[in-house]
């Protein structure tokens, strides 16, 4: 097996996980961290955050795959990697990827009301936009 179906593969795992995100993004509706949500009513926003986090682990290992395939060395930190895959111009920014992990992060641990409504916008605001770039970066360097 060569190794460019191995970044094709990663691509396509993470296209599969962000489309998912890109859905629950699309019908977001603003968390109210003052009402009372049924379980049924949080499934939009425990949807949104699992997305998330599996969006951005994806495009955590696709980076690391791209590396494997395309570069002749591994980084050794999460920053260097970040500022290889912005040289390559993957990303916008590094800062803003180790703003993106900080935001992971707190997704994992956080869970009060009005945290939470502040978590689900940055997700919105900050996150989906900069995984769409992402994707659309993916897709214009492998096609």
């Amino acid at each position: 097996m060569t190794t460019e179906p191995l970044l094709l593969d990663s691509a396509e795992k993470l296209r599969a996980s962000l489309t998912l995100l890109f859905a629950s993004a699309d019908s977001y509706v603003a968390f109210q961290p003052d009402q009372r949500y049924t379980p049924k009513q949080r499934e939009p926003y425990d949807a949104l955050s699992e997305r998330f986090l599996r969006g951005f682990e994806s495009a955590l290992k696709f980076f690391r795959t791209w590396e494997r395939v395309r570069e002749v060395s591994a980084s050794e930190t999460y920053r260097d990697l970040l500022l290889r895959m912005e040289k390559l111009g993957l990303i916008s920014d590094h800062e803003c990827w180790l703003g993106l992990r900080d935001l992971r992060n707190r997704v994992v641990h956080d869970y009060l009301p009005d945290e939470l409504a502040n978590l689900y916008a940055l997700v919105i605001a900050d996150a989906v936009p900069e995984l769409r770039r992402l994707l659309a970066a993916v897709d214009s360097r492998l096609s």
